[in-house]
């Protein structure tokens, strides 16, 4: 058995799909369902003896204390954050709660549990910790991809929040013999995605005739990573990764965004017309949010090399996958999209 945190989100929920896709291994889901924690996301599980659900936050040291002395994972795999820079950016207290305190709640707990264990439960237990790519900083247009030892140098309160709790990962490994792994992936897109990150953003404004909002310029760039090329990483380094390591997950797929917002739009053109006209006509570029990096991009070499992981989408396979869904699955955009996320998205997204 596994304990997975944070597995009602999106990469989370995908991981817990993705996983009793491939195992019949039971998976213990930690989740304290927040606005983007979603138990919708989990329905095709539902009645699964493999999974069991319970509510609850990271933070909760006792809590998380009992469910691994009732369940007795072998292995922790820790989603559980904040994750919206512009979220951290109004209000940035969130982050530090979650994704510092809540992460040194779990690998107390983590560290207690582990001392408890012996001979080869001892050995083969994991604590694997899921981070991004965003604590390394901002790449220059002509700088090399970022490699597991580029320099931390966190430019918001999201990524800043993460950067400590890598550090906290880090730390509790070379002090206390945590057995622990640690991934920082590129930005995720495909099914499951809230709508306020950039691509289901825009299908579902787009789709809604709504504006399609793109910061600054819209040539910031992103390396994409298709989530269930994700899910597939994070089972390769659980199995076979080093204790003590990180492993970059990039999906080598560098877009700016604009690009994206064209590629969308295009999309959705060719799935389903509207009678209004192209879809592009309706980009709109806002004033761009403060400390806005200008460019990701991660080298997955090491991950590729050490335990042959490749991404299997493209980044046009992938996008159009992530389309198709959000056109087949308006029920569950209709359930995420409550009065307080309409509002929030118009106040963010206001025109410069």
């Amino acid at each position: 058995m596994i304990l997975v945190t944070g597995g009602a989100g999106f990469i989370g929920s995908n991981f817990v799909l993705d996983w009793l896709e491939n195992h019949d291994e039971h998976v213990v889901n930690l989740d304290a369902l927040t606005y983007a924690g979603n138990l919708a996301n989990l329905e095709p599980l539902k009645g699964d003896p493999r999974h069991v659900f319970q509510h609850g936050d990271i933070g909760d040291r006792n809590l998380v204390e009992a469910m691994l002395r009732n369940h007795r994972p072998r292995a922790i795999v820790n989603f559980a954050a904040e994750s919206h820079v512009d979220r951290s950016i109004l209000g940035p207290g969130a982050f530090l709660k979650t994704n510092i305190e809540g992460t040194f709640n779990l690998l107390e707990a983590a560290r207690g549990y582990h001392a408890t264990l012996e001979g080869d439960d001892k050995a083969s237990f994991r604590f694997l910790h899921v981070s991004t790519d965003e604590v390394y900083g901002s790449l220059t247009a002509d700088a090399a991809p970022f490699t597991e030892t580029h320099p931390y140098e966190p430019n918001s309160p999201y990524s800043a929040s993460k950067a400590a709790s890598d550090h906290l990962v880090r730390a509790w490994h070379h002090t206390y013999g945590l057995p622990t792994l640690t991934t920082n992936c590129s930005n995720n897109y495909g099914p499951l995605h809230f709508p306020e990150k950039l691509i289901p953003l825009v299908i579902v404004n787009a789709l809604a005739g709504k504006s399609l909002p793109v910061y600054g310029d819209g040539l910031n760039v992103r390396d994409w990573l298709y989530v269930k090329d994700h899910c597939a990483a994070i089972r390769a380094v659980l199995a076979e990764g080093r204790v003590g390591e990180t492993y970059n997950v990039g999906g080598l797929n560098e877009k700016t965004n604009i690009e994206i917002v064209r590629g969308i739009c295009a999309l959705l053109d060719e799935l389903r017309p509207d009678a209004a006209g192209p879809r592009d006509r309706l980009i709109t570029f806002v004033k761009d949010r403060p400390g806005h990096d200008r460019r990701y991009a991660i080298d997955a070499t090491k991950l590729c090399t050490e335990l042959g992981w490749q991404p299997k989408e493209t980044f046009e396979t992938g996008l159009r996958k992530t389309v198709e869904w959000y056109l087949a699955n308006s029920e569950w955009v209709q359930g995420v999209q409550s009065g307080a996320y309409r509002d929030w998205v118009s106040t963010q997204y206001a025109k410069a």
